[in-house]
Parts: structure tokens; sequence; C-alpha cells
């Protein structure tokens, strides 16, 4: 029993350490084709590491391209859209958890119905109405976009963490003398700061990476956000994947940093309601 125990506990840990690098080895390539010189990109062929590394892909994405501008957009548009989806989902997916109202089956299938249509299809649409207002090359109408389509999933997702909290808590507060709104924002919201990370996380990571609005848009390279910069690193002929590969890892690092000062709570908020004692 003892050795099937350890053969078995072995095989777990290769297992997971197996899907661990299949998972990491995609951006292990990316580093690596970022520190390969270019006359070395083609002619050493399929290797682990290059025979000799450089920084040069760095500098000139860093000192001599567009970048840090692209880079400036995303963190403008992925931290307000965050912020102001994380905002309205709360408010609305506490009113969804806690309010009984005429209409709230009809706004929940209508928020539904909003998660069925293809992007693509809203592309032309939005453009309509964003271009009279002056937001089809702006940060603003970003924002805006992007935080239309996350506030009905981030508002379910906070609605789970609201249902998670017993009601007794407010009742308590409000026999003390506490209004809702005091009790929500001194009580409950405190208990679901797990489920505000979670969201934070989901919408940044949603809006960092979104191209198709990006692409279709914006126009111009001002306003631009790093997705649709990396695609200057494409011309008509050629695709230099080493300054392109410097960019996709500079761009990774708000990411890691946002999730690393969140993971504390994050990880509480992904397996919150997973278990109810």
């Amino acid at each position: 029993m003892r050795t099937r125990k350890l053969a078995f506990t072995v095989a777990h840990r290769l297992a997971i350490l197996a899907y661990i690098a299949f998972a990491l080895f995609p951006l292990f390539w990316l580093l690596k084709v970022s520190v390969t010189p270019n006359d070395l990109l083609y002619s050493e062929g399929v290797r682990m590491w290059p025979s000799r590394a450089t920084l040069e892909h760095y500098t000139f994405v860093i000192a001599h391209s567009a970048f840090p501008t692209f880079f400036k957009n995303s963190l403008i548009v992925a931290g307000s859209t965050a912020v102001a989806v994380t905002i309205l989902a709360s408010l609305a997916g506490y009113a969804l958890s806690r309010f009984r109202f005429r209409a709230k089956y009809w706004i929940v299938a209508l928020m539904l119905i909003t998660q069925m249509f293809p992007l693509v299809m809203l592309v032309a649409p939005i453009f309509k109405m964003l271009s009279p207002l002056g937001l089809t090359n702006s940060l603003t109408g970003l924002v805006i976009v992007y935080t239309a389509f996350n506030v009905p999933f981030a508002t379910f997702l906070m609605q789970s963490f609201f249902d998670g909290i017993p009601k007794d808590l407010e009742e308590a507060a409000m026999i003390d003398g506490a209004t809702q709104f005091i009790a929500f924002r001194q009580i409950i919201l405190p208990l679901t700061l797990p489920g505000i990370a979670a969201t934070l996380g989901f919408v940044f990571t949603a809006a960092w990476s979104e191209l198709l609005f990006a692409l279709m848009l914006i126009s111009g390279n001002d306003a631009a956000t790093f997705p649709v910069g990396l695609l200057t690193f494409v011309s008509k002929f050629s695709v230099d994947f080493g300054q392109m590969m410097a960019a996709g890892i500079l761009a990774l690092i708000p990411a890691c940093l946002f999730f690393l000062l969140i993971q504390r709570y994050l990880v509480q908020g992904l397996t919150a309601g997973a278990v109810k004692g």
C-alpha cells in the first residue's frame, strides 16, 4: 500500500509539473525569441536557447518605437475600465442579490442576451454610435465600450459573492441604526474584497488584451493600445519577431504586477462559494 501510494503521489506531482511546463513553454519561447539576435533567429534553427543573447530588441522597443505610448494607453484604458466596471457591478450585483422588484428578471434576461451576440456583429453599430460623439479615436470611447461589455458578466460575478453573505449581518446593522447604504459600505463591501479582487483581475485582463474594438475604433498611434501596437511590427513583406516578442514580454509586466498585488484576495475570490459550511 505504501509503495502504491508513493507511486501515485510521484505520478501526480509529475503530471502537475508536466502541465506547468506545457503552460509556461510559450512564455519561455517568447523570452527566447526576444533575446535572440536577428542574424541568429533563422540561421541557428530550433534551439532551446540562442548561442548569443542580446537586449537590442528591448532597447529598440523602449527607446526607438511608439511602444511607451501604447503601453501608457493600455494602462489608462484597462485601469479605468476595471475600476468603473467593479463599481457598477458591485452596486448592480448588490441590488440583484438583496432587492426584489418587478423588472428584476427582465433585467437579468437582458444582460444575458447581451452576452450572446458575436462581437464582430456589434463593431459597425458601435462605430456608428460613437462617431457623431467624437469618441471613435479616443481612449474615452474604448473605456465606454469595454465597460458596457464587461458590466453584465461582472454583475453576475459580484451577485454570487453577495448571495454568499448572510442578510442577517445587514439586518443587525440596520437595527442598530445604520442605513442600507451604510450597512453595504461598512459591513458588506469589506466581506466581498475577494470578489472585488476577482472582478478587478478579470476585467483588467479582458481590457488589457482586447484587440477587436481597439483595432476598429482607433485610427492613430496616439490613442492605440498595445495589442494594436504589436501590429506595427508587422510590415508588408516581413515580421520583426524579435521586437514583437520583446514588446510582448514588456506588456506582461503590468498584468503580472497587478495580479501579484491582489493575489491574496484573488485566490479567495475564485474559490469563494465552492464550499459552504
